[in-house]
């Protein structure tokens, strides 16, 4: 199974492929699409838009996982994290990639075994499952992938391997 975590952001957008073969997991590629601040907002959506467009076409993953939106404090970067993942779903719609959606604790469940790990638990946890010599930055980065182990481990549920879109 070929599964793309996505880090949804409008600045950082962190990406990781990975490839999930008999309970072993092998990194594809991953990195991040960035935007430069002084971009104009509707200019900065286009380019998410692109390049995870671009990553989806390159790597033609059998599903997309990515983190359901969380708000705690800044309404307004809610906000924009909201319409930049609303464009990294369409992106995902118009590719035909089935969309999975993961709270962080249960990605920190599925990838440390513990829902309230701290995140550098879950990135060099993330590190040792892709056998990798270094966390991969930005942490954008790193958590992508943790979103993509998420999904290879949740979907060996039946319930798990519904889309929600």
């Amino acid at each position: 199974m070929r599964v793309l975590g996505i880090d949804p952001g409008y600045a950082i957008v962190g990406w990781g492929v990975v490839e999930y073969i008999g309970n072993r997991f092998t990194p594809v590629d991953f990195g991040a699409v960035t935007t430069p601040a002084d971009m104009p907002f509707e200019q900065r959506l286009a380019a998410v838009y692109e390049g995870v467009s671009r990553v989806m076409r390159d790597y033609s993953p059998e599903a997309l996982s990515i983190e359901q939106l969380f708000y705690q404090h800044n309404q307004t970067t809610v906000i924009g994290v909201a319409e930049a993942r609303g464009v990294i779903l369409l992106a995902a719609a118009q590719c035909g990639v089935p969309i999975f959606e993961y709270t962080p604790m249960q990605v920190k469940q599925a990838v440390t075994g513990y829902g309230k790990a701290v995140k550098k638990q879950v990135q060099e946890m993330t590190r040792v499952l892709l056998r990798l010599d270094k966390v991969p930055k930005p942490d954008d980065t790193a958590d992508a992938l943790a979103m993509a182990i998420a999904h290879c481990h949740c979907s060996r549920s039946r319930l798990q391997n519904m889309p929600l879109r």
